[in-house]
């Protein structure tokens, strides 16, 4: 057998271990060998990558695309060639575009758009408000295709509001018989909005205030009302860009006494604490914001660490330099809007932290290829290097230093707190389906080569018995 591509004399990294020495071949866009270099087949395309490391590809399950609607800030050819660049292969993106996705035809035209421009694999979640938060409604967003589901509690981008908590349940308990998962936007809206009514009558301006208007309690009370109603309806819940280390611990609680409940965090919480607010301004506004030193620990040590976390993503989030206060950053904050982007630094931050001895690379592409897809139903066709399922891979170089400079991403805007950061570690070589889409530091894929991930089409992803927890939950119990 001849493969299309092989790549070899690299260090293959799993959640289980390290092979060096050793290579994976590809043919017709799926894995048909992992194992040592010199058992590899040969290939039409061979790629000696030696001194490098492969993965498979690395999943950011939590993009804002901004397409449809809002293309001036971003859309799914840009955003997917920043992944691309980033080392990233799968992206999932968020509802809140125009029109919003809370329709099956809607739906239908964010993954037309997807398969126009998309450079990587992509999906897409649909939100849940008043207006459809009924069992026909959830349903037929099932057979449209979503990946999963989403709420946002607190007042964000787009000011989509939630379903009143009657609402929120009758949508749960349908949600939890399609055997989906529901995420939420954790911030309680009263709590927020009355300390920003504080701050703005006093005349409290500064970025840091942004972050203070929404403090952990306002994280950790809308954490704990999303657990009580996946305990009381069964439905599988996840916890998005979550910032706190307190949070972290509401969730593993909830872990250990068998509620189906996961998390994420981002790079951004986890490299800056609330200072950066002070040094670069509202170019680190987000939400939730970035939190103190002590909630950061406590999201290191709980989260990371603990148990409480499972997955990395980035809450890519593209705005305009105007949107965003370039030209002072140090402007009133309550005229700004919140969000950064992220493809392009997420893998470079957490090889970085690999480097400073806070994680293991096993523990890393864990969290940031394998339990993504586990999550959100793409396990093992993608985060796995198993024979037979998509051929997507991340190559990258654990010991090149550099530095980030913004007018080098390729989204289509690029404010960041990343810029002029120093990261040790970078992905060098992006694989979808057995094709090269990024090497040499350029984007070489295609325009529309990126597919959508059918997750129903999988016989993996069946829906589960709602009285019990999956397997990987029991080991908190």
């Amino acid at each position: 057998m001849q493969a299309d591509l092989v790549i070899k004399n690299c260090t293959i990294v799993t959640p289980d271990g390290l092979m060096e020495n050793a290579g994976v071949a590809a043919k017709d866009g799926k894995i048909v060998a992992v194992g040592s270099s010199d058992a590899l087949p040969s290939g039409s395309r061979e790629i000696d990558a030696t001194g490098k490391y492969l993965t498979s590809g690395i999943i950011d399950c939590h993009i804002h695309n901004r397409e449809p609607g809002l293309e001036y800030k971003e859309d799914w050819g840009t955003a997917t060639q920043a992944a691309a660049a980033g080392g990233v292969t799968t992206v999932i993106g968020m509802p809140n575009c125009i029109p919003v996705i809370d329709a099956p035809e809607h739906l239908k035209l964010k993954f037309e758009k997807g398969e126009e421009k998309a450079y990587v694999d992509f999906q897409s979640y649909v939100v849940i408000t008043s207006d459809n938060a009924t069992e026909e409604s959830v349903n037929a967003l099932n057979e449209a295709g979503c990946v999963g589901y989403k709420v946002f509690l607190g007042t964000t981008i787009g000011a989509i509001p939630p379903p009143n908590d009657g609402e929120l349940l009758d949508a749960m308990h349908a949600i939890a018989k399609t055997g989906k998962r529901l995420g939420f936007h954790e911030e309680d809206d009263e709590i927020l909005k009355h300390y920003e009514a504080q701050f703005i009558e006093q005349g409290l301006n500064d970025p840091i205030y942004h972050s203070w208007s929404r403090p952990p309690v306002c994280e950790r009370e809308a954490v704990g009302r999303t657990i009580l109603f996946s305990e009381h309806t069964g439905c599988p819940i996840h916890e998005f860009h979550l910032a706190s280390g307190s949070g972290a611990q509401m969730v593993l609680d909830a872990k250990k006494k068998g509620i189906n409940v996961t998390a994420e965090t981002m790079p951004h919480y986890l490299w800056f604490n609330e200072e950066v607010m002070r040094d670069k301004g509202n170019v680190a506004r987000i939400q939730p914001p970035i939190r103190d030193q002590i909630e950061q620990d406590m999201l290191w040590d709980i989260g990371i660490h603990g148990g409480g976390i499972d997955c990395i993503a980035t809450d890519h989030s593209p705005h305009t330099d105007e949107e965003k206060g370039m030209d002072d950053p140090f402007q009133n904050t309550w005229n700004v809007i919140s969000g950064f982007v992220g493809l392009e630094s997420e893998v470079a931050a957490m090889l970085t932290f690999v480097n400073d001895g806070k994680l293991t690379l096993e523990k890393w592409v864990d969290m940031h290829s394998k339990r993504p897809a586990e999550i959100w139903g793409m396990y093992p066709e993608k985060g796995s290097l198993r024979i037979g399922t998509d051929a997507d891979f991340t190559v990258f170089d654990l010991n090149e230093t550099w530095t980030m400079d913004r007018k080098n991403l390729h989204s289509k805007n690029t404010a960041t707190p990343f810029h002029g950061e120093t990261f040790k570690g970078r992905a060098t070589m992006t694989v979808v389906r057995g094709k090269v889409v990024y090497e040499d530091g350029k984007v070489v894929g295609e325009r529309g080569f990126g597919t959508l991930v059918d997750v129903d089409k999988m016989p993996w992803n069946s829906p589960r018995k709602l009285t019990e927890p999956r397997a990987e939950y029991k080991q908190y119990t």
